[in-house]
């Protein structure tokens, strides 16, 4: 019996051609480089000198001499060219940046051939190959937020790690406090989950005498779930900070648009949408007994709400995947708005800072960019794998019935030709299977979309407070 076969075809001939179409086809190339991005080029030092009234030195002492300084007020103007692909190797992260991307368009790929395939010929016993594709999209995600962290952590000044830290702290006690509102209330799952676990360990626990370890399973999984919390809000932080900048600056360009600024309201406000989705009352329940005169009617059953859920998830990220350029294009604009604000002080400035604070926004573009994209990719492939290992289906008719999970007592039970090497074995599958349960799934994957959203809306308001009443532009 073949282990993946044509599963494992597709998947070779995907990492061929992310491979070998790198350098002529790529998705993240052309979302930041096409033409349509374009930055600003800070002015030259002759004409700073110019306007400043000195000639150019002829000698080498007089270049020695104290450095070319300028009137802040200086009337120079920025200069304006596309962003292209030559100018954008240069940058710091650049070569990540396209990697990541493009892997994650890589995995969208397989996921829907799969899901394809999986419609057309119903495999029975056939490892589903894209689950593995999502999860090192996940991993990749994660090794982006620290890359990006690390930055701040290393800051001389530590303004940002101070931030970071603060962050953390608050997010680990509002994800202490998420776990114990009740399902009625707020219907992540993981108390099924937790009991689907504990209900397969049980029997294998018994019988090693270890019954006592139940409580302290469940307390872990809690715990560990309160810090991976906390460390994807200590993430989330200044990609949401920078959002919220992002998005102020984007409805001001985007005046005579007003089609482009409702778009642009929709994506940051997505992260409430999702929020919604997993409020019962305001939800399921609603829309389960929506009012009609006197009476209610059912507009969604249990199976196509959770269809719908999944549905909605994928279309908010694809909507925020839509506005990335003008997000990107109103962070390129920074540029001109540090050269209007040194106008409005007085004194004088040497000639190199003023070229540094313009080329210090274009550097540091896909870094911004890194901040926008990965949320909006952990958050998708979180999704697909809820679909997949928590037994949904994309239709809105009944979802397929969850396979039975064999106990882990069946699954540690040896005959007496067997030998202790093979019980082990069978032990260790029984307790790999009675921890991922389809319902332990649900309740993990819905509680990480659901603390994703919740840590980008906070993150991003919070944002927008900072920068209308406090920092400014």
């Amino acid at each position: 019996m073949a282990v993946l076969g044509v599963q494992l075809v597709v998947t070779l001939l995907t990492a061929t051609l992310m491979h070998r179409l790198a350098a002529h086809c790529s998705f993240a190339r052309w979302l930041l480089c096409n033409g349509s991005l374009f930055r600003y080029v800070h002015p030259s030092e002759e004409e700073l000198r110019a306007l400043a009234g000195k000639q150019r030195p002829r000698g080498k002492r007089e270049r020695e001499e104290k450095p070319l300084s300028v009137p802040r007020d200086a009337p120079f103007q920025l200069e304006t060219c596309p962003l292209t692909a030559v100018d954008a190797l240069v940058l710091r992260f650049f070569l990540e940046y396209q990697w990541f991307v493009d892997f994650a368009v890589y995995t969208g790929g397989v996921y829907l051939f799969t899901e394809a395939y999986y419609y057309a010929t119903c495999p029975a016993r056939e490892a589903n190959i894209a689950v593995c594709w999502c999860l090192l999209a996940v991993a990749f995600s994660i090794k982006v937020f620290l890359t990006v962290t690390r930055l701040y952590f290393s800051a001389e000044e530590g303004g940002e790690r101070s931030v970071c830290l603060t962050f953390a702290f608050f997010f680990l006690l509002l994800a202490m406090l998420v776990q114990v509102v009740r399902e009625e209330t707020l219907e992540l799952g993981l108390e099924p989950g937790l009991a689907s676990m504990t209900g397969n360990l049980e029997p294998l626990l018994k019988k090693q005498g270890w019954d006592w370890a139940l409580p302290l399973v469940k307390l872990t999984v809690r715990v560990g779930l309160a810090v991976v919390g906390a460390m994807l809000g200590a993430f989330l932080t200044f990609p949401g900070l920078r959002l919220a900048q992002t998005h102020r600056d984007a409805l001001t360009m985007a005046e005579d648009r007003p089609g482009l600024q409702l778009l642009l309201h929709a994506s940051f406000l997505s992260p409430l949408f999702v929020l919604w989705l997993w409020t019962r009352p305001i939800a399921r329940d609603f829309l389960q007994q929506a009012p009609l005169g006197g009476t209610s009617i059912s507009l969604l059953s249990d199976e196509a709400f959770d269809s719908v859920r999944l549905w909605v998830l994928v279309a908010l990220c694809l909507l925020r995947l839509a506005v990335t350029r003008p997000h990107l294009q109103a962070y390129l604009g920074l540029a001109k708005v540090r050269v209007e604000q040194l106008r409005r002080e007085a004194g004088r400035i040497e000639a190199c800072e003023i070229q540094r604070r313009v080329v210090r926004v274009y550097c540091y573009v896909t870094v911004v960019s890194l901040q926008y994209l990965t949320p909006l990719i952990l958050t998708l492939n979180c999704t697909l794998l809820l679909k997949s290992l928590g037994g949904y289906s994309w239709g809105l008719g009944l979802a397929p019935t969850l396979p039975p999970i064999p106990s882990s007592a069946d699954a540690a039970s040896a005959g007496p030709e067997e030998d202790s090497a093979q019980e082990t074995a069978a032990q260790i599958v029984g307790a790999l299977d009675g921890l991922l349960t389809p319902l332990f799934c649900r309740g993990l994957l819905s509680f990480l979309v659901w603390w994703i959203a919740a840590c980008q809306l906070l993150s991003s308001l919070f944002g927008l407070y900072f920068h209308q009443h406090l920092g400014g532009s």
